[in-house]
């Protein structure tokens, strides 16, 4: 089934593998306790590749090892991903750790080992449990099947609810070109970047450093407008392939068809950065905050950022109290440029301030409206052009109950 969105057309049932060229696989290793922990993303040619890393200064070791891979060329052809540890402050141990869960692979698919990128998701602190992971890489076997996309989304995850995946294909050069991405994260998500993993297909025709130059555009407004609970993880990153096999001419900015592919990649990370958002430890509602009339887009987006990331905007929406004043009070201390008198305010349909004013409205309609499992939040500053959106959750009970006993 299509879902039309202008020239852009999303796949309902597309998976990681619906792109030409791709496969995954993913299996218990036994570094978790139950659910599969050790997955594969793997291209059957030479993939051009980009990625973004977290902004945390302390960086997990498996970061080290996947920007040196793609450093060497611009290409992968291969992604090793473990869940239940992190491999983070692990020291020259943990170094040594991840070279040999790229190495292990390389030798297994016959992959020369730059061509082979390792991420790596759970517990920061406890050294890799290489007895585990080191046989079980050599029994990974992709597929491109429905299946195995499954079990590879179950791979990746640790305290998610549910797997994230999204498809969308368009016609570039009269060529169907096919994007596709898959994620997790739910906790300590604070994109620039939270602790997610994100990886993204395609077969459009595409040097690295173009796919570069997208993806930086693109996360921007996507993965690093989310945030969960303002801490920014060791692990995060964002990796794109291109198989190159849809035949279409090479992509560049200079392109006709350049915004078809950006608008690709722009609804496939926006699809998981939602997905994310939603899926917060414990939550129970997304929150999407809409920033009209800023100065200008980057502060429209810092304004919607602190909105969403506010714990009382974040506890008044799980109790559906539309209590504006959370609100203005973090548009306020934001940081951005705010003209105290000109602030329109609404939650979905309900107008709550026209020019910092308060306009009466029913509490009982608001009650009733936030209590949808999304909730739009929408301001209007009047003071540039500026727009921008960001996303976040409900802070609730049972984030706090699954925090306190994570490593337990």
């Amino acid at each position: 089934m299509l879902t039309s969105q202008k020239s852009v057309q999303k796949l309902e049932r597309g998976t990681i593998t619906t792109p030409a060229g791709f496969q995954v696989a993913g299996l218990h290793s036994g570094v978790k306790r139950k659910r599969n922990d050790l997955g594969i993303l793997y291209c059957n040619t030479l993939a051009n590749a980009a990625a973004v890393y977290t902004l945390n200064e302390v960086k997990a070791a498996p970061l080290y090892v996947t920007k040196e891979s793609i450093a060497q060329e611009g290409k992968l052809q291969a992604v090793i991903i473990n869940s239940g540890n992190a491999n983070a402050c692990t020291g020259d141990q943990g170094k040594k750790d991840a070279y040999t869960m790229r190495q292990v692979t390389a030798e297994h698919f016959s992959l020369q080992a730059h061509h082979v990128a390792v991420a790596s998701t759970g517990i920061i602190g406890l050294q890799m449990p290489m007895d585990k992971i080191v046989p079980h890489i050599k029994k990974l076997k992709p597929e491109a099947t429905e299946d195995s996309a499954a079990q590879f989304g179950q791979s990746l995850t640790t305290t998610d609810t549910f797997k994230k995946s999204t498809c969308y294909q368009a016609t570039i050069n009269g060529k169907t070109v096919t994007m596709a991405g898959a994620a997790k994260g739910s906790g300590m998500i604070e994109p620039n970047m939270g602790t997610m993993l994100g990886f993204v297909t395609t077969d459009a025709v595409i040097e690295s450093d173009m796919i570069q130059l997208a993806l930086k555009e693109v996360t921007d407004k996507t993965f690093n407008c989310i945030t969960v609970d303002g801490d920014t993880s060791t692990n995060d990153m964002v990796i794109v392939m291109a198989s190159e096999q849809a035949g279409n001419e090479t992509l560049t900015p200079k392109h006709e068809d350049w915004d078809q592919f950006v608008t690709l990649l722009k609804n496939t990370c926006e699809d998981l950065a939602k997905m994310i958002a939603r899926d917060g430890e414990g939550a129970t509602k997304l929150i999407e905050v809409e920033i009209k009339g800023a100065k200008n887009d980057e502060q429209a987006i810092q304004i919607g950022k602190s909105v969403v990331g506010s714990s009382l905007v974040k506890t008044g929406v799980y109790g559906s109290d539309a209590n504006w004043g959370r609100v203005i009070a973090a548009v306020g201390y934001s940081g951005a440029v705010v003209n105290p008198d000109t602030i329109d305010m609404a939650m979905g349909p309900i107008m709550l301030l026209k020019n910092s004013q308060p306009v009466h409205f029913s509490e009982e309609e608001a009650t009733a409206y936030m209590d949808n499992e999304t909730v739009k939040i929408m301001v209007d500053l009047h003071v540039g052009d500026g727009v921008g959106k960001a996303w976040g959750c409900d802070l609730t009970y049972d984030y706090v109950r699954i925090n306190a006993s994570y490593r337990s």
